[in-house]
C-alpha cells in the first residue's frame, strides 16, 4: 500500500525527498481512498500549480520573508551571479546565496528549503499520476495526467540545471538528483542514485512526449497551468541544454504560435508591466489577495515585497520599497544597454546618483534640493509615475548603493491604490515562461546550424527593443571561450530582456561561463566582488545532508560545500 500527502508533502517527508511509511490516522490516506474520494484527480491537479506560489511552503508556522514558493527560488538563483545586485552590501534573507560560503552547505537550512520545495512539487505531479494511471482513458484524466507530467519535467528541469555540477553538453554522465516518479517503492527510495545528465534528460523529455499527446486537445482556463504551447517550450528548453540545435529550433518555432512577443512600449509598461499576464506570457504563477504571504507578516513574505520598488514611503511596507533592500541591475551589464534599447528604462540611470553624491558634497542645502528636483524630474520622464517613492527613499547615508540601478521592471498591480496598498500591489503574477525565451532559444538553436538565418533572427528580435540595434556589439566573451561569439550575443540579449526571471544562473552554467563582480565602478559590494573564468563552485547547490541518511545511494557522493573567496579579486577590464 502506498501512502499519499495531499495535496503538499510534509517538510519532515521532505528533508530526504523519499517515500516513508506514515501513520494513516495523521494527514495522509491511502491510495484506494484517495481513489474513491470525488473529483480528487482534479484537486490534485490544480495543487500541482496552486502550490507553487502565496504559502509559506518550508515553515508554514513562520514567516521568513523568502519563504513564498516559486518566485523565491528564482532570486536564490540570479543573486549568485552578476547581473543581479542584492540589496545595498547589507545582510538581508537573500544574502547567503550572495555572498556563497558553508551556510549553502548540506548541513544547513538554505539547502534544505529549496530540496523541500521541489520534491514538494513532484510529489503533488506524482499523487496525480498514482489517481489518473499511466494511460488513462477518461478525457478529464488525460489533461490532469498532461498538467502533472509537463510540471514534474519543469521541476526535475531545473533541479538538474541547479545540481548538476556540469551541464549535459561538457559532460552527460554527471550527476544531477534522484529520480522519485509515482512508481517509486519504499526499498528503491532507500537505494536511489543520483541520475546522470543523460539519465535526467532523457526521462524529462520521457515526461514531455507524454504531456504533449495528453493536453493535444486542452484548452485551458488562464495561463497558470500548462498547455501544449508549455509543452514544447519545455523541449525547447531541454534541447538547448542537450543542444540539439535542431530540435531546439523545431520545439521552440512551435512554441511561439498563438502567442505574441511584447512591444517595446508594453515592456516598460507604468501600470501592467510584468505584473499582468499578456499575449506574449506562455505560463505564469499569481498571487492573491487572500494567500497567506500577502495576508500576514505585512505581505513582507512575498515576490512584490522584494521586486516592487514603487511603493510609497507612507505605505512603509516591502524590502525593496521601504526597507532599504532593492535589487540593483549590475552597473556593466547596465551600461552597455544603449540609450536607444527601451529596456535601459527599467532600471534608474546611476548618473542620478553621482550627481546626487556631486550635490550632498556641496553641503549645500540649495545645491542638494535643486539636484534632488533634477532626479525627480529625470525619473519621472524615464521610469516612474511615482519619482518620489524612488529617489527620496533611496538617497540618504543608510543607503549604500543609492538610486541607481534599482529596478523598475515588475511594477505594482492595481494602479494608484496599488502604490499604496501593498495588499493589493504585491498581488501580482510572475511569469515563467514568455515567447521572447522561444524566439531567442529558435534563434541560438539556428544560429548554431545556419550562422546568417540566426542572426537574421537575433535581429529582428533585437530590433523590437532597440531599433538601432546593429549585430555583433554585445558579444564578450566574459572569461570563457566556450560560447561561440553568436552565442554571446544572444547570451546578452537573454541578460537584458529576463534580467529577474529566473534563467540567468542556468545561462552561465549553460554557456560555461565565468561571473565578474569586480571592475571599475562596480556596484557589487564589497566581500562579493569576485571574478572567476568557469561558473563558480557556489552555482552546483548541495543536496541536503539529511537525504543520505534515508537514501544509501547518496553517501559520500554529494557536491561539494562551497568555498567563500577569502579576498575580493583585482578589477577585470573590459575589453581586454
Amino acid at each position: 500500500m502506498k501512502l499519499l500527502y495531499i495535496p503538499f508533502v510534509a517538510a519532515s517527508l521532505l528533508a530526504t525527498g523519499c517515500i516513508e511509511e506514515i501513520d494513516p490516522m495523521t494527514s495522509v490516506v491511502t491510495q484506494d481512498q484517495l481513489n474513491k474520494a470525488p473529483n480528487s484527480a482534479e484537486k490534485l491537479a490544480t495543487g500541482i500549480t496552486s502550490s507553487m506560489t502565496g504559502q509559506f511552503l518550508y515553515q508554514p508556522t513562520s514567516t521568513d520573508a523568502y519563504d513564498y514558493g516559486y518566485t523565491s527560488t528564482i532570486l536564490f538563483r540570479d543573486t549568485q551571479g552578476m547581473d543581479m545586485v542584492n540589496g545595498d552590501g547589507n545582510s538581508n534573507w537573500y544574502t547567503t546565496w550572495e555572498f556563497c560560503g558553508v551556510a549553502l552547505g548540506p548541513g544547513y537550512a538554505n539547502c534544505q528549503m529549496p530540496w523541500t520545495y521541489y520534491y514538494g512539487w513532484i510529489k503533488n505531479c506524482n499523487n496525480t499520476l498514482e489517481v489518473t494511471g499511466e494511460n488513462p482513458s477518461d478525457e478529464d484524466d488525460r489533461v490532469y495526467a498532461g498538467i502533472a507530467r509537463a510540471m514534474r519535467a519543469f521541476y526535475y528541469m531545473d533541479l538538474a540545471r541547479m545540481y548538476a555540477p556540469e551541464t549535459y553538453g561538457i559532460n552527460r554522465q554527471a550527476p544531477t538528483v534522484p529520480i522519485i516518479t509515482e512508481k517509486t517503492t519504499i526499498p528503491e527510495s532507500v537505494n536511489n542514485p543520483r541520475a546522470t545528465n543523460e539519465q535526467m534528460w532523457a526521462f524529462i523529455l520521457s515526461d514531455l512526449d507524454a504531456a504533449e499527446t495528453l493536453l493535444a486537445n486542452y484548452s485551458r482556463p488562464d495561463n497558470t497551468t500548462p498547455d501544449v504551447s508549455v509543452v514544447y517550450g519545455l523541449k525547447a528548453r531541454a534541447y538547448l541544454v542537450m543542444e540539439d540545435w535542431t530540435n531546439a529550433a523545431e520545439y521552440a518555432r512551435k512554441a511561439q504560435a498563438g502567442y505574441t512577443a511584447m512591444t517595446a512600449a508594453q515592456y516598460t509598461d507604468r501600470t501592467t508591466g510584468f505584473n499582468t499576464p499578456n499575449s506574449a506570457w506562455m505560463l505564469s504563477t499569481k498571487f492573491n489577495s487572500d494567500d497567506k504571504n500577502i495576508t500576514e507578516n505585512d505581505a513582507d513574505s512575498s515576490w512584490g515585497s522584494w521586486m516592487i520598488t514603487e511603493l510609497t514611503a507612507e505605505n512603509g511596507c516591502g524590502y525593496a520599497s521601504n526597507y532599504g533592500y532593492p535589487f540593483h541591475i549590475d552597473r556593466h551589464l547596465f551600461e552597455t544597454i544603449p540609450a536607444s534599447d527601451a529596456r535601459k528604462n527599467c532600471f534608474i540611470d546611476f548618473k542620478i546618483q553621482e550627481d546626487l553624491n556631486e550635490a550632498y558634497a556641496t553641503k549645500d542645502d540649495e545645491v542638494i534640493n535643486a539636484a534632488i528636483d533634477a532626479a525627480i524630474e529625470y525619473v519621472r520622464e524615464h521610469n516612474s509615475d511615482f519619482p518620489e517613492n524612488m529617489v527620496l527613499k533611496n538617497i540618504g547615508s543608510e543607503y549604500e548603493q543609492g538610486v541607481g540601478g534599482v529596478s523598475v521592471k515588475f511594477r505594482p498591480i492595481g494602479g494608484p491604490a496599488g502604490y499604496d496598498n501593498q495588499n493589493i500591489g504585491f498581488c501580482v503574477s510572475v511569469p515563467l515562461m514568455r515567447v521572447e525565451e522561444m524566439m531567442l532559444i529558435e534563434a541560438e538553436a539556428v544560429g548554431m546550424n545556419r550562422p546568417d538565418e540566426g542572426k537574421q533572427l537575433l535581429t529582428a528580435f533585437a530590433k523590437l527593443r532597440d531599433p538601432d540595434y546593429v549585430y555583433g556589439t554585445h558579444n564578450e566573451t566574459y572569461q570563457s571561450d566556450y560560447a561561440t561569439a553568436f552565442q554571446n550575443e544572444v547570451w546578452w540579449q537573454r541578460r537584458v530582456e529576463f534580467w529577474g526571471e529566473g534563467l540567468a544562473t542556468f545561462d552561465i552554467k549553460r554557456l560555461n561561463k565565468g561571473i565578474i563582480r569586480s571592475y571599475p565602478n562596480t556596484n557589487h559590494g564589497m566581500q562579493t566582488r569576485w571574478n572567476t573564468t568557469t561558473p563558480p563552485q557556489w552555482m552546483t547547490w548541495c543536496i541536503i545532508g539529511t537525504e543520505a541518511d534515508y537514501n544509501l545511494a547518496l553517501s559520500g557522493k554529494n557536491n561539494p560545500t562551497p568555498i567563500r573567496p577569502s579576498s575580493d579579486s583585482p578589477e577585470y577590464i573590459f575589453g581586454n
